[in-house]
């Protein structure tokens, strides 16, 4: 039996802020368990419903010692069996006391460097030694540093092997050196740079990357991508001396939840037979809802987002009077930087019957837009793999996107000589590009009927649920493990 520890700042369904979440909820339950135990590690949050948290069974406690500005604190594990998978709960309400998870980086650099240390702490106590533990995001960057240095003393923890994983590389975990080093009480001769130093600074992600045995990330292009400097994040060198031992695997989304013949959000159930017919339901209701104008053919875009400068919406800004003509009504979800919220609540204002603004994260709604919406608009400066796109697939809404990250490894162009493709791309950080690229489908949309239900159909018979991708961790934790 091979064992594998996820370790993890958020999960579904215990606690969401984006992608990620959705990544460590649903990937462990992919494996075979006669040949895999796989596990996941989270920290104990307050904010993690009652209906889960009050079922959590104590498992044990320690005092753990960390670095000098943290000093000898209570450490608390929680136990929960959910879906034929065991869950672990670091527990201190000092750190993890919270109506979110995430607050301010000083903050959140203390509290994940004791929670790196406490997962490593707890094993040899709660006895579960895995094979290999799979760190997610620059929150867990210091598990396979205390691995190969602190931990390395004890017998328990040789040959112990671990996983980097990049979901975003734009968050490292950046702060000045004295600090991480009195956080964490990691020697000062590992704060050079070559390891953890960091344009002076202290960097956690940096360090998990360093110090793993192998790193991935969500899709094939950003695992490239991120090897040169627009888009590296100042880490394009260190990623690129490690290209050998590096792979973007895409993400997928779950396929029992997503899917349009059993979502119980849409008003109207649809599979690729009868999207023709019933897929317009879904829009008048929506339209309805939303007070817009009630009309199946008018053409609509959903956009569901964080509203933040790497989605693009600069781009929109630009363009969106020559994108919501008369025939056209854009559905915007998502929260973010004010000046984006303030943007789409302006135009929604200015088109009250074109436009919907929705500030605000309801996946009620987004799965309404997702059955609803004729499009999908996603316009991304970057994106390490992109989930939206993936879900507008599932639900016959065909994506427009920038070729960039996961969006390019998964949308294939429209070609109307050649009738292949399932969406819209297009390549340059441009304005323009987009408005013609939005102009574009719009005509295939309205003079090319028959070619765009074809389009949608090659779509919704993609697949990119996690059976998938699970083959190709499952191989590269063999490897690994050996």
């Amino acid at each position: 039996m091979k064992k594998i520890l996820f370790a993890s700042s958020e999960c579904v369904p215990f606690v969401k802020t984006g992608g990620l979440a959705d990544v460590v909820g649903a990937l462990p339950k992919e494996f075979d368990k006669t040949e895999w135990d796989i596990r996941v590690v989270l920290p104990n949050y307050t904010c993690i419903p009652p209906k889960y948290r009050d079922q959590f069974k104590y498992k044990t406690s320690f005092q753990m010692g960390g670095g000098p500005f943290i000093g000898v604190k209570y450490v608390g594990v929680m136990e929960y069996e959910y879906q034929g998978i065991t869950y672990y709960f670091i527990d201190n309400l000092e750190y993890f006391e919270c109506f979110y998870p995430y607050s301010e980086t000083r903050w959140d650099m203390e509290k994940f460097t004791f929670f790196d240390k406490a997962v490593l702490s707890m094993l040899p106590v709660i006895d579960f030694k895995p094979d290999l533990i799979h760190c997610h995001d620059w929150q867990t960057g210091l598990i396979p540093v205390y691995l190969k240095t602190e931990f390395q003393a004890n017998p328990f923890f040789w040959n112990m092997k671990s996983i980097m994983t990049i979901h975003n590389l734009k968050f490292q975990g950046v702060w000045d050196v004295k600090t991480l080093q009195g956080l964490s009480g990691l020697p000062m001769d590992l704060f050079t740079p070559d390891k953890l130093e960091f344009n002076k600074s202290g960097n956690m992600l940096k360090g998990g990357l360093v110090y793993a045995d192998y790193i991935t990330t969500v899709s094939s292009t950003y695992a490239n991508e991120i090897q040169t400097p627009y888009y590296g994040e100042g880490l394009d060198g260190l990623l690129g001396s490690r290209h050998f031992d590096m792979q973007g695997i895409i993400n997928g989304i779950d396929y029992e939840s997503y899917n349009p013949e059993t979502d119980k959000a849409l008003y109207k159930n649809f599979n690729v037979e009868n999207f023709r017919k019933f897929k317009k339901i879904n829009k008048e209701r929506l339209q309805e809802d939303l007070d817009l104008t009630v009309d199946s053919k008018k053409y609509m875009i959903g956009l569901v987002s964080r509203l933040t400068d790497q989605k693009g919406l600069d781009l929109i800004n630009y363009c969106i009077e020559g994108i919501v003509d008369s025939n056209t009504q854009l559905v915007v979800i998502g929260t973010g930087e004010a000046k984006y919220e303030n943007m789409f609540r302006h135009y929604a204002w200015k088109y009250p019957d074109r436009i919907s603004a929705n500030i605000c994260y309801s996946d009620d709604l987004a799965r309404k837009l997702y059955g609803a919406a004729d499009a999908f608009l996603m316009p991304s400066r970057f994106e390490p793999c992109g989930l939206t796109q993936l879900i507008s697939f599932r639900y016959g809404t065909v994506p427009i996107v920038r070729e960039t990250g996961g969006l390019k490894d998964t949308v294939e162009a429209y070609n109307e000589y050649e009738k292949t493709g399932d969406g819209f791309s297009f390549m340059n950080y441009n304005g323009d590009e987009l408005l013609n690229t939005v102009n574009y489908s719009k005509y295939i949309y309205f003079v090319k009927k028959t070619q765009w239900n074809k389009m949608v159909e090659r779509g919704m018979q993609k697949d990119y649920s996690w059976s998938k991708s699970k083959g190709s961790y499952e191989g590269l934790y063999r490897y690994l493990i050996g």
